[in-house]
């Protein structure tokens, strides 16, 4: 028995190997896997904004592509609770912990996709007249939007099954699932909107299908695992204990991604504000600018692992060690896409849209906001490593004000004076910054990382 936990130990380079190397290793998997996801909503957009048109692309990618990002949002943030406790307890080998963390989170993400699945059809049409969605595209936007909703349960089993394995340390799986459901997606979205030209209707019955068969592969994995996260549907049930555990945990980061969402909504309802071109120069531009997100998404998600795992191996020094080293990683690959996205980023619009205006309005906006990336780092890698040891509440307060409460104000306020694009998007730079200096002065001096000792 001792060989055999020695055995597993030196087996789990998460807790014992090198540290950037580790995080790298982690790193890559949750990149190429967030890429794919992406590529999701990604195809239909450039699909149907090409062979469809300028309408289109806005009703797939504009205030429709807002609105899920912030639902299923919401519920990836819950997920971290899951994904938390799991990587805490399978690093101090607690199974019998692990197996109940496992199986109710399951019981979670089923209930949770039926409420959202009812609730997204019926409010459709109504959260999209509260955003100001353009009337011309309205009537495509509901369609996409009320399809999308209908398959959601799927989406949402996928991404905790997927959290389930990221915190055990398997990034690769949930990789290659997506990239072969992606894959899969491009050829529905060709099929449906080009040959059939079934539209946006094609394009959202292509979304929903794929993120059916990707939760069907993530289930099939946890079933087949020998290990401690093995799933068993007989034994699919939530307990109260652990469900409390997790919502302690993971309803701060789910308040907060609602709180980003919210934000972006308003700063979609003012870009809405200023016409079609400038809605689908948006959407063109998110895509693009999504590429930078992922990327420090994926540090964050490996930050928030890396040292759940180690938290729960009660090896704090090595904790603090990943933290630094996740952080300058990120800047590093933040800095390098910055001027990536500057110098080369108008070749990308050309994927999505052929309209000389829309190219234009989207390229001022790239030029603009790239260079202020970099400001954005500290935010997703400490508050993914506060993740880690189960300290949510404050990060979450400081993202909610710093970013989410003060980005509405700018937009209520300071926009109304001059209505134009580069005043909207200072909304961006401006919460950054404050959100990073309250961030840092936080986790230097008041924060669990910093004065836990184990």
């Amino acid at each position: 028995m001792i060989m055999g936990r020695q055995t597993e130990e030196k087996e789990n380079g998460i807790t014992n190997g090198v540290i950037w190397k580790q995080i790298l290793l982690f790193f890559f998997p949750i990149l190429f896997g967030t890429f794919f996801q992406q590529l999701y909503n990604a195809a239909d957009a450039m699909i149907v904004g090409r062979f469809v048109g300028k309408e289109a692309l806005s009703a797939v990618a504009g205030s429709t592509g807002m609105l899920t990002q912030m639902v299923v949002g919401f519920f990836v943030g819950l997920s971290s609770g899951a994904a938390v406790l799991v990587s805490q307890y399978y690093g101090a080998k607690k199974e019998e912990m692990a197996g109940y963390a496992v199986h109710t989170f399951m019981a979670f993400s089923i209930l949770a996709g039926i409420f959202m699945m009812v609730s997204g059809i019926v409010l459709a049409p109504w959260m999209l007249e509260a955003m100001g969605t353009p009337e011309e595209v309205m009537d495509m936007s509901v369609l996409y939007l009320r399809v999308y909703f209908g398959g959601i349960i799927g989406n949402l089993i996928y991404n905790s099954g997927a959290a389930i394995l990221r915190a055990v340390g398997d990034s690769k799986r949930p990789l290659y699932f997506l990239i072969s459901t992606c894959l899969i997606n491009i050829g529905l979205d060709v099929a449906l909107v080009v040959v059939c030209g079934m539209g946006v209707l094609g394009a959202a019955i292509a979304t929903v299908a794929c993120q059916a068969l990707s939760a069907g592969m993530v289930v099939a994995a946890l079933m087949r695992t020998k290990d401690m996260h093995h799933l068993e549907w007989k034994q699919v049930r939530m307990d109260r204990k652990m469900l409390r555990r997790m919502i302690r945990i993971g309803f701060p980061s789910g308040l907060q991604s609602v709180m980003y969402g919210v934000s972006n909504v308003i700063i979609q309802s003012a870009i809405n504000s200023l016409g079609t071109n400038s809605v689908a120069a948006w959407a063109a531009y998110s895509k693009l600018d999504s590429v930078f997100w992922m990327i420090v998404s994926a540090f964050g998600i490996a930050a928030t692992t890396f040292v759940g795992q180690n938290f729960g191996a009660g090896r704090m020094e090595r904790v603090r060690s990943g933290v630094r080293t996740c952080m300058g990683m990120t800047i590093l690959s933040s800095a390098i896409m910055s001027v990536i996205i500057y110098n080369w980023g108008i070749y990308g619009f050309e994927l999505f849209t052929s309209d000389p205006d829309v190219v234009s309005i989207g390229v001022a906006m790239m030029r603009y906001l790239s260079p202020m990336y970099v400001t954005y780092v500290s935010i997703e890698i400490l508050s993914g490593a506060l993740r880690g040891v189960g300290d949510c509440w404050i990060p979450m307060m400081l993202c909610c004000g710093g970013v989410c409460v003060l980005r509405v104000m700018w937009v209520i306020v300071a926009v109304p004076m001059r209505r134009d694009i580069y005043m909207i998007m200072f909304s961006y730079p401006l919460t950054w910054v404050v959100t990073t200096i309250l961030f840092v002065v936080y986790y230097l001096f008041f924060s669990r990382l910093k004065t836990e000792r184990l």
